[in-house]
């Protein structure tokens, strides 16, 4: 073979997705904070969209009909300060008016607000403690292990070699001796864990649950009563409900070993998240479900949402094509096509999300009559074929979008789940399935709770054929114990 270049033509099919096709997929997906956001920064890059609220729409008709009987002259505008647009659109945008009087605003950057801790709450607490230097500095290396659920993270041997890590390397860098250093023993270490151990919230510091059940007691004044003995000696059997044994080995009857349980039950297993610092999470539906003269409505609640239209002053300007060529004609043709295909992008969003609600309630009307029992089974696909669309867009519909109804605030996804059949051939949804049992398991005789396979023999006298494994799945699912663990003397 002989190297060499040459040239040679080739036929191939390729498939590309128009950027505008992502940009779509992506207004499908956002909610409706979100989407409220990207309109608002689509207003500020593309000069040809403009915005009109609800309860200005009548408003601006209004003052377009007075400005066309009184139209006025380009001088008089100029004495009112109005914006020259097709100044701005030929100097790039740059202009605000008239240049004279245009000032530049002063930006102040959004800080956010701190908030405090568990950290900050027992560090305010050893503040107020008659500790040296020494005990200060290993007091703030327990806090710092401390995790937002109240327990201690590490051993306290890691907390003592780490601690020392630290002060040796101080004096290193110091240059100071080392010999004459006295450094952390785990004695210390031990002492600390007692004084963390006694700040509020009590339990805090703690290195098990165990640990932390018996400092919640303690605190409480029960160090001699039956739960703490419980809880310090047979804390396993504890777990496991083993009420006989328990009973057994302190002599006392498995009733009063239940209700020693049922106390150690009302403390707190996550003392830290009393103090936490998560932030509260605001859900805003993007669809509302009414029910108006027997028949349910489908509404979408956009009415904060940035009404779009494109903007008259620079679509006059637009006309005329003579006084505009090159970059200008470009970035003209561009950002006004740009702005017909938003405006038609969020009218295309709004329809296809009226549709995918309305099949949703016509499809689960039992559910918005009788409740999450008669939830049907309904799958993206089902969706898809009724109203002519894509599987994948249906999934973008209902992602992460929520839905005001008469049963309250729920996600889009709710609606969707698998089914089983039943005897007379109607179908259950899986949803369905477990809102009996937890209603099964509720109304039991706590004495002889409902067993699996119980469960499953009632559900077949209601026409529902399930295995026995997909009852202790779903009772699993909905974190309800065992029939064993349930039981009550």
């Amino acid at each position: 073979m002989r190297p060499g270049l040459g040239q040679h033509t080739q036929l191939k099919q390729e498939l590309k997705i128009n950027p505008r096709l992502y940009q779509a997929m992506d207004l499908l997906y956002m909610p409706l904070l979100d989407l409220q956001n990207h309109l608002k920064q689509e207003l500020l890059n593309n000069p040809f969209l403009d915005m009109i609220e609800p309860d200005e729409e009548d408003e601006e008709d209004g003052t377009e009909q007075v400005e066309e009987e009184n139209p006025e002259t380009e001088a008089e505008k100029e004495e009112k300060g109005e914006i020259d647009w097709e100044e701005i659109l030929l100097d790039g945008f740059d202009a605000g008016g008239r240049r004279e009087e245009h000032e530049e605003r002063e930006y102040y950057e959004p800080v956010t607000v701190d908030t405090r801790d568990l950290a900050d709450h027992l560090r305010d607490q050893v503040s107020l403690l008659d500790l040296n230097g020494r005990q200060m500095y290993l007091a703030d290396e327990f806090i710092g292990n401390i995790n937002e659920d109240g327990y201690l993270a590490c051993g306290l041997e890691k907390i003592v070699e780490g601690v020392n890590e630290s002060v040796t390397k101080v004096l290193e860098e110091l240059d100071q001796d080392i010999d004459d250093l006295r450094l952390y023993a785990l004695s210390e270490a031990e002492d600390m864990l007692t004084i963390v151990q006694s700040l509020d919230p009590p339990g805090v510091g703690a290195r098990d649950l165990r640990e932390c059940l018996m400092l919640q007691l303690r605190e409480a004044g029960l160090e001699h009563s039956v739960p703490f003995r419980l809880v310090r000696d047979c804390f396993d059997e504890l777990i496991a409900h083993r009420w006989s044994e328990i009973s057994k080995r302190f002599g006392i009857s498995p009733t009063d070993v239940q209700k020693a349980a049922d106390e150690i039950a009302k403390l707190d297993p996550k003392p830290g998240l009393v103090y936490s610092d998560a932030s509260d999470n605001y859900i805003i539906p993007d669809l509302i479900v009414d029910k108006i003269d027997g028949r349910y409505h489908v509404f979408l609640n956009d009415a904060n949402l940035p009404r779009l239209k494109l903007s008259r002053a620079y679509q006059e300007i637009a006309r005329d094509k003579k006084k505009f060529d090159g970059e200008n004609k470009e970035f003209i043709s561009n950002k006004l096509n740009s702005a017909n295909w938003m405006i038609q992008a969020i009218e295309q969003r709004r329809q296809t999300m009226l549709k995918v609600m309305n099949y949703i309630v016509d499809r689960q009307r039992d559910f918005f009559e009788k409740g999450v029992q008669h939830l049907k089974p309904l799958t993206l696909r089902e969706v898809a074929e009724v109203i002519s669309m894509h599987e994948s867009t249906v999934s973008r519909v209902t992602n992460e979008k929520f839905v005001q109804t008469p049963r309250g605030v729920l996600p889009l996804k709710f609606f969707f789940s698998s089914g089983l059949s039943t005897t007379a051939g109607e179908d259950v949804s899986a949803r369905g399935i477990k809102a009996q049992i937890q209603k099964l398991v509720a109304d039991e005789d706590p004495k002889h709770p409902l067993t699996d396979q119980a469960i499953v023999n009632i559900l077949k006298r209601t026409g529902v054929q399930i295995a026995r494994r997909t009852v202790a799945k779903y009772r699993d699912q909905l974190g309800v114990l065992s029939a064993r663990m349930r039981k009550r003397v």
